[in-house]
């Protein structure tokens, strides 16, 4: 397609969806923090007052849930019923039990190792079936696509100007959606740019609407990509005062596209939050993205996608597919041979390589698992580049 148009959306940490998320991630990062060879994978639901945790946990730790989920909620925003939710009298359920134990049989010994493989990274298998996608482009600095970078820095500042006090009457539920121009498959306008954002009752939508694009849009779409046909879109309902769980409820795992490419990229459709590395559904969409930003950093080529596919308590991927769009300067087969050389893509070696095994969740969910170079973790790292590229010469 010469010319097209792609849009992608981001929430803020108030959104009822991304509360959960946190929540989720919130207590495993608390069992992590005691005991990181735990087994969790844990849900979040939230609605008007009432917060029920409930999933599956294997742990020597036993988290205090409900003091988590106040002191999340509370640092998110919702620390007062004015605002529609209040994290200190809110009700909190939690339904928790153990992994089963036959999920844990191929989780704690591979398929490999049962049959005499007894290399290191054989320990584990895979926690479940399934295909992961990861991707990367050189459209930003962080190699991520130009919708959804655009997205999450307005979220982001969204969320900035409401704890700053630069807009105190901000709410903390809210949303941005961008839309990009491309030309020969490259960015050259944004041309639609929607915020909304929450907000106290006091407080009339022209003004809103001022100092959102003031505060907000401005600071952060490129000047040079804004032009006499961009329209902006501020709170187009013109009222969000009922917001956060109170205007709709939320659950665990429910911005899978958020949290990665914008509908840029496939998606294998499993969620991240909540879940222990031992989950592939997060491991490995993280070791995907890793292998894709590589390849692109690498110089072989300008686009990536690659997918991992796994078999429940089987250790080795079943197949590991490189696709560049055309913009490989070798075949895609090739850098699919570079990639099994280069990366080990067993759950296990995933783990140890990109230090999965540590308290780092929580504050990847909001704003994005991927292409979060600001919170220095593993798989945005470009050191396999040269590695790919010397085996490319």
């Amino acid at each position: 397609m010469a010319k097209f148009l792609f849009t992608s959306e981001s929430v803020t940490e108030g959104h009822p969806d991304k509360i959960c998320d946190q929540i989720s991630d919130a207590v495993l990062d608390d069992i992590y923090a005691h005991d990181p060879m735990a087994r969790v994978a844990c849900e979040t639901a939230i609605t008007t007052g009432q917060v029920l945790v409930m999933g599956e946990i294997t742990s020597a730790h036993k988290p205090d849930v409900s003091k988590i989920v106040r002191e999340v909620i509370g640092d998110i925003g919702y620390d007062h019923s004015d605002k529609g939710f209040d994290c200190n009298t809110c009700g909190v359920l939690v339904a928790l039990d153990e992994q089963s134990a036959d999920i844990a049989m191929g989780v704690d010994k591979s398929m490999e190792l049962k049959t005499g493989d007894e290399d290191a990274y054989n320990l584990h298998g895979a926690g479940d079936q399934g295909m992961m996608f990861g991707y990367a482009c050189d459209e930003t600095k962080e190699l991520m696509p130009l919708p959804i970078s655009l997205a999450h820095k307005l979220t982001k500042q969204l969320t900035k100007v409401r704890k700053d006090g630069t807009l105190p009457y901000l709410r903390a539920d809210g949303k941005s959606q961008v839309t990009v121009q491309y030309e020969d498959g490259k960015p050259t306008a944004v041309t639609a740019v929607v915020v909304s954002s929450q907000h106290s009752a006091d407080v009339e939508l022209e003004q809103i609407r001022a100092d959102i694009e003031k505060h907000v849009i401005l600071p952060v779409i490129p000047e040079e990509l804004m032009t006499a046909e961009t329209k902006i879109y501020v709170n187009p309902t013109g009222r969000f005062v009922t917001g956060g769980p109170q205007g709709d409820s939320g659950l665990t795992g429910r911005k899978i596209i958020v949290d990665t490419y914008g509908g840029y990229a496939r998606h294998g459709g499993g969620a991240f939050s909540g879940k222990d590395p031992t989950k592939v559904d997060r491991s490995a969409a993280y070791a995907a993205r890793y292998v894709a930003k590589n390849v692109v950093a690498s110089g072989i080529a300008s686009k990536c996608e690659v997918q991992l596919a796994y078999a429940i308590g089987v250790a080795r991927p079943v197949s590991v597919m490189v696709d560049t769009f055309g913009t490989g300067k070798i075949s895609d087969e090739k850098i699919a041979e570079i990639v099994n050389k280069v990366f080990d893509l067993r759950p296990a070696a995933i783990i140890d390589t990109l230090k999965l095994r540590a308290p780092i969740y929580r504050q990847l969910a909001a704003y994005g698992h991927i292409g979060r170079e600001d919170l220095d973790v593993q798989w945005e790292k470009t050191d396999k580049a040269e590695a790919i590229k010397a085996l490319a010469e």
